[in-house]
């Protein structure tokens, strides 16, 4: 169990104490509007009213004392800023700030944020990825050129077992799972056939994967 400061109570930070509270986690969520902080009362394990970039209101909710900070304040960069900054100066552990446009990553970077996150970004390529072929089922991206795919077995491959395909030399993928029935199952053996029913979870670069099934 995480100990969590959440600032900014908007959309999207609610979202994630919904889901950090879901997760077992104790979460502390902050914001200047009274509103906001009441209707989050219900997915926190306390909330305060104020003004994060006042620096003796961050330091009376002892930020020393949280396992991760996340700012996710929303349509206020300035405010995000300095929140962000006055966090890592009263010596917080781990600062989680979120980007809204192009260009905030690199400041929010610069002025204390150990991690950014930028959700309006990250949904539009998953989308653009996801629906922009019928093979595609669902990606999770780990670094800027490999992801993790899960997509349908190709017509072509039905039939055929691992082995046969060599996915890996000739197309540079790896085939990590096959799911089967809503069951995953990582045990891939080269005698494995592949059948019209099943999906493949698939390592590789997207170019690699484009190539390979012909997006």
């Amino acid at each position: 169990m995480k100990s969590v400061l959440l600032i900014g109570l908007g959309r999207f930070g609610k979202n994630i104490a919904l889901q950090l509270s879901r997760l077992g986690h104790e979460v502390m969520g902050v914001d200047h509007n009274e509103e906001r902080v009441n209707e989050a009362l219900e997915i926190v394990t306390d909330a305060r009213i104020g003004d994060s970039t006042n620096e003796a209101f961050l330091r009376s909710l002892g930020v020393r004392g949280y396992d991760i900070c996340y700012v996710t304040i929303s349509n206020d960069f300035q405010s995000s800023l300095e929140t962000t900054s006055l966090l890592k100066e009263l010596g917080a552990s781990m600062v989680i700030s979120r980007a809204e446009r192009d260009g905030q990553e690199k400041f929010l970077l610069r002025n204390g944020a150990d991690e950014v996150i930028y959700p309006e970004k990250q949904i539009a390529k998953w989308a653009a990825i996801r629906y922009s072929s019928m093979m595609i089922h669902d990606f999770i991206e780990l670094d800027e050129s490999h992801s993790l795919y899960e997509v349908s077995v190709p017509e072509a491959w039905i039939g055929k077992n691992v082995i046969q395909l060599d996915v890996r030399r000739k197309h540079d993928l790896n085939i990590i799972a096959i799911k089967e029935n809503g069951v995953m199952s990582f045990t891939v053996k080269p005698d494995t056939v592949l059948q019209a029913e099943m999906t493949l979870l698939v390592l590789g670069e997207y170019s690699a994967l484009k190539r390979c099934f012909r997006i």
